[in-house]
Parts: C-alpha cells; sequence; structure tokens
C-alpha cells in the first residue's frame, strides 16, 4: 500500500505537502475496513442518483396546460400524476444528501483523528478512506451542476406545494402527501433553493463536524483539506504523476475534488482559503484549472466564484480575483 501514496521532498518556502494518491486502485486496509464498508454503502447509491437526476425531465408541459386551464379538472389531475413521482424522486435526492453527510463526518473522523502525526500519515495509511472523501466531493459537484442545469426541479416542487395547499382549503383527497408532508416539504424546498444544494450539505456538516469535536483542533479539519487539495494539484500539473492515470476521467475526477476542498476549507477554516495565510496555494490551482479546455471547467470555476464564501473579502489577493474574473 506504501505504493499509493508517495511523499516528495518540497524545496518551496512554504514546504507545501506534495503527494501521489492512487485515486483508482487504493484498497482498504483492515483498520480502515469498518468505516470503508459503512461508506461503501452510501457511494454505491450514489452512481444510480447521478444517472436519475441526469434523466430528470420534469413535468413543465402538464404544469403549463394546467396553470392556463384553470377550470379544467382533467388537466389538473394530469399535472398532478405527473408531478407526484417527480416530488417522489427529489425526496430520495434529498434524502440521500443526509446519508452522504453521515458519511462525511464518519470519513472525517478517521482522516482527522491524531492517531498519527499529521494529515500527511494519516493519508499514507488510510488511503482508501481518502479516495472515498474524495468520492463523495466528486459526485457533490456534478450532483450541482446537473441540478443547476434543470430548472424544472424547482418549478415541479413548487407547482406540488402550490397544489397540496390549495387541495387542503379545498378538502380535497390529497394522495401525494403520503409522499411528503409539510414538515419535510419545508426542509426539502429549502434544500433545493440552494444554487448548490448537495456543497451546501457538505459545508455546513464540515462546520458541524468541527463544532461537535470541540476537542479535536479546527487545524486537523482545514490541514487534512488543504493537504487533499496539493495532492490533486501536484498529480494534474506534473506530467509524470499525470501519465499514471489508467483513464482520462481521472483528470476530471481530481479537478471536481480540488475545487471541493477548496470549496469545504474555505467554509471551516476562520479567514478562508484565499488569504495569506491559507495553507492553499489558489493561484497554483487556478492556474491548474487554466491549463484545461476550457469548456471542461467553466462549472468549477464558477463553482469557485460564486460557492466560496470569503473570496470577495477584503483581504483576498488581488492577483486571485483577477485570474478567476478572466473569461
Amino acid at each position: 500500500m506504501g505504493n499509493l501514496l508517495k511523499v516528495l521532498t518540497c524545496t518551496d518556502l512554504e514546504q507545501e505537502p506534495n503527494f501521489f494518491l492512487d485515486f483508482e486502485n487504493a484498497q482498504p486496509t483492515e483498520a480502515e475496513r469498518e468505516v470503508w464498508e459503512k461508506v461503501d454503502l452510501v457511494l454505491k447509491d450514489a452512481r444510480g442518483i447521478l444517472d436519475e437526476l441526469q434523466a430528470y425531465k420534469g413535468a413543465g408541459q402538464e404544469i403549463r396546460e394546467a396553470i392556463q386551464n384553470p377550470n379544467d379538472e382533467a388537466l389538473q389531475k394530469v399535472a398532478w400524476v405527473a408531478v407526484v413521482p417527480l416530488v417522489g424522486k427529489l425526496k430520495k435526492f434529498y434524502q440521500f444528501s443526509q446519508r452522504l453527510e453521515a458519511a462525511l463526518h464518519s470519513l472525517l473522523g478517521a482522516l482527522t483523528s491524531e492517531t498519527y502525526d499529521n494529515p500527511t500519515q494519516n493519508l499514507e495509511r488510510e488511503q482508501a478512506l481518502a479516495k472515498q472523501f474524495a468520492e463523495i466531493l466528486h459526485f457533490t459537484l456534478r450532483f450541482d451542476e446537473l441540478k443547476m442545469t434543470n430548472p424544472a426541479i424547482q418549478n415541479d416542487f413548487s407547482y406540488y406545494r402550490r397544489t397540496l395547499s390549495r387541495m387542503r382549503i379545498n378538502n380535497t383527497p390529497t394522495e401525494g402527501e403520503k409522499e411528503v408532508n409539510n414538515e419535510l416539504a419545508n426542509r426539502i424546498s429549502l434544500f433545493y433553493a440552494d444554487a448548490t444544494p448537495m456543497l451546501k450539505t457538505l459545508s455546513d456538516g464540515t462546520t458541524k463536524f468541527v463544532s461537535e469535536n470541540k476537542n479535536l483542533p479546527i487545524e486537523n479539519t482545514t490541514d487534512c483539506l488543504s493537504t487533499m487539495a496539493s495532492v490533486c494539484k501536484v498529480m494534474l500539473e506534473t506530467p509524470e504523476y499525470r501519465s499514471r492515470f489508467t483513464s482520462e476521467e481521472t483528470v476530471s475526477f481530481c479537478l471536481r475534488v480540488m475545487v471541493g476542498v477548496i470549496i469545504l476549507y474555505d467554509y471551516v477554516h476562520p479567514v478562508g482559503a484565499f488569504s495569506k495565510s491559507s495553507k492553499i496555494d489558489m493561484k497554483g490551482c487556478i492556474k491548474v484549472l487554466r491549463d484545461q479546455p476550457p469548456n471542461s471547467v467553466e462549472g468549477l470555476l464558477n463553482a469557485l466564484r460564486y460557492t466560496t464564501k470569503h473570496l470577495n473579502d477584503e483581504s483576498t489577493n488581488k492577483t486571485i480575483k483577477s485570474m478567476l474574473q478572466q473569461q
């Protein structure tokens, strides 16, 4: 297993931690197995969630016809019958976000523990868990990319809530309410109201993990995140390491993971990822993104532009802002 993660000697002044981590083949050790198996159950369902979201077409036409013909009961029924199963899917995606947050807590508990002296050792000895952490980040950014380009999701759910409310007022039997009661509907509505709901779930979950583990220094968590960002940056910018990938998909995987950990770091670290005291080489990470084919990274650049917490702070380096604003 030691071959999977190689710690490199770093000669720059900041002693940036550089790693090669095999995201493609890392397997759990006995020490990792309990957490790994728990998280694996969640990750096995992640692919299906993305497939369902990608195939989500919505009930736009049925809803438009129902709204344009409010007195046509047949059209109202057609729209309702179309929307109810879609709301079942939206509920499933929301409930999966809760499972994902629980999996994140399990991984952070292992990767930030004080069993070892520093994040280098944690990642070196728990590579399969680091890979799962990366897979969660990859899923999260992909989910949010798909959600942002599908307005039908919020339109369908808004129509469902409005219709349900009207049915209650009119004392109409509401079979669809069994799908989502009012309290759950409020939570689901808040979830989808966010531009990047899964990323918000992870950001809030990471912040919650830090606040619930007051005996654990916050640096354990932020150093884990900054180390992972360095892992990805070095693998992407170094031809020798990049050539070890057996699939081109691993490049987009690394890019998403790098951006995901930067955003989490920006939420958890007191002054964020863009300050001078940040342990993430933001200029280097942005350069790596800029070096990719433009169409392949615009969504990731937008994630840094619009979903980070501290980018617009006065303390943020102007060069970093400029690098991100370039089209």
